[in-house]
């Protein structure tokens, strides 16, 4: 069992990337095909195994058979069931779900849980991220299985709940093949970045500016390309997602810039220059501002070798211009 986020962290993420998934805007195009592509609806899940037993956040779950109703409350656990081929078995998904784009998306709310609403859609296993107002607790009252999956905290966290979702849904075999080819292309990913290129990032959450720390689950993404994050001297790391001033950022002057707000808060180099003492930052003037896809920057599941894709050719890209090979 994974350890639940602090109240306050968990929050404070929660609303930070509320923006970011669900909404609709416009950003830099993937340079590649997500690498877990879900995997077809019609795939036929296997019975066999079932009762089993899952290890959650709320405890060891025993799921009695194969479900049929699913319904998700979290965004990323509805690309997981997807990727893994229990598509076909979700009958609801909640609000800020989308994608994949097939995904019955509905009014249901992972941040205010309705658990009427819930049990209307008749589910046989919910699977959410936040226990929050108790609704874990208050769908075991009637009877209904429930996963609490809590955002993870690092990479073998986020591979052992694809797992798990796998075993509960009676698609263990596709799972373990997701989490293969993450390991792959993340590690791959790794293996061919530039080494000591000594560059400094700022990842964006919003234009409050908050960021990320080294310790938060990006921040361990971006320290597999060996960068230095900037947030990391943050007078206040406020559980891994420091309120930096415009100040801090200007001084810190960091090489790379990536920004996690684009489809939420249209946020864009131009956007950064207009910033009171932004426009002669070195990632502005040296065009080293990445957009990327909010909902992935957000999500910690299947596509997160998406995420690191985008942030491997950017700390290429400015080696090279660093090293006047570019």
């Amino acid at each position: 069992m994974r350890p639940v986020r602090t109240a306050f962290a968990g929050a404070l993420l929660g609303t930070l990337v509320l923006a970011g998934c669900g909404q609709t805007g416009t950003t830099a195009a993937p340079t590649a095909a997500p690498t877990a592509a879900p995997t077809s609806a019609s795939a036929a899940p296997s019975a066999a195994g079932f009762p089993v037993t899952v290890e959650a956040a709320n405890g060891k779950v025993t799921i009695p058979k194969r479900p049929e109703r699913i319904v998700s409350l979290s965004a990323t656990h509805t690309e997981t069931l997807y990727a893994i081929g229990a598509g076909s078995q979700v009958v609801a998904v909640d609000d800020r779900s989308n994608y994949p784009p097939e995904a019955p998306k509905t009014d249901l709310s992972g941040f205010k849980p309705n658990v009427e609403a819930i049990v209307a859609r008749k589910p046989d296993l919910v699977i959410l991220s936040d226990d929050l107002d108790d609704v874990v607790s208050e769908l075991g009252k009637v009877n209904v299985p429930v996963l609490h999956q809590p955002a993870a905290t690092g990479l073998d966290e986020a591979y052992e709940e694809i797992s798990e979702l796998g075993a509960a849904t009676g698609h263990q075999d596709e799972a373990d093949k997701v989490v293969t080819g993450m390991k792959t292309a993340i590690d791959d990913l790794a293996a061919k970045a530039p080494k000591d290129t000594k560059l400094t990032y700022y990842h964006e959450l919003d234009q409050t500016p908050y960021a990320v720390t080294s310790k938060t689950f990006i921040g361990q993404i971006y320290g597999l390309f060996g960068l230095t994050n900037i947030a990391d001297k943050a007078p206040d790391a406020a559980g891994g997602y420091p309120k930096l001033s415009a100040e801090f950022v200007a001084q810190a002057d960091p090489d790379l810039i990536f920004l996690a707000d684009v489809k939420c808060c249209r946020q864009n180099k131009d956007a950064l220059a207009a910033r009171p003492g932004w426009k002669n930052l070195s990632a502005i003037k040296n065009d080293r501002v990445t957009e990327l896809d909010d909902d992935i920057a957000s999500r910690w599941g299947p596509r997160v070798a998406d995420l690191a894709r985008s942030i491997g050719e950017a700390v290429a890209e400015a080696s090279a211009k660093t090293d006047g090979t570019g």
